[in-house]
């Protein structure tokens, strides 16, 4: 590796580990995007549907990583690719049923992936309810001045 920096201010293992290892880091991010969800794809006649293409496909790799990191921890989807959430967890075949009140999936009996399926949606509900009632610390005390 090759470097402007002089020895005296940093020692090479630091330059590794903290700037090209992250470089790397981010190239494969950038991979994932590109391969996985079809951000290299464009196709389309005009620049802005192409650009269009990209927003989404952006779009649908930031709700994969905040699916990765809030729904699937503690299952065996906690560091899959975006490709495998997508094709294992997501695209399935299911039964919906809307009613005035609730709407009802139902998965198959042998879907292999049913418990870690059950178990980001517990998760994802947990989160929800966290962000819906206000933190017990915030409560606000009111004095009545005289």
């Amino acid at each position: 590796m090759v470097t402007s920096l002089s020895a005296t201010e940093i020692d090479a293992r630091s330059v590794y580990e903290r700037e090209y290892c992250a470089r790397g880091d981010m190239e494969n991010r950038i991979k994932e995007q590109q391969l996985q969800l079809f951000a290299d794809r464009t196709s389309c006649a005009t620049m802005r549907a192409n650009e269009l293409r990209l927003w989404l496909s952006s779009v649908a790799y930031t709700l994969l990583v905040a699916l990765r990191r809030l729904g699937l921890q503690h299952t065996d989807f906690a560091h899959a690719q975006p490709e495998t959430i997508r094709l294992k967890l997501l695209k399935l075949g299911a039964r919906v049923l809307v009613t005035v009140r609730k709407v009802w999936v139902s998965l198959a009996e042998s879907y292999p992936y049913r418990r870690q399926f059950e178990q980001a949606y517990a998760n994802l509900r947990r989160v929800l309810d966290r962000l819906a009632s206000p933190p017990a610390s915030s409560s606000v005390l009111v004095v009545a001045s005289q």
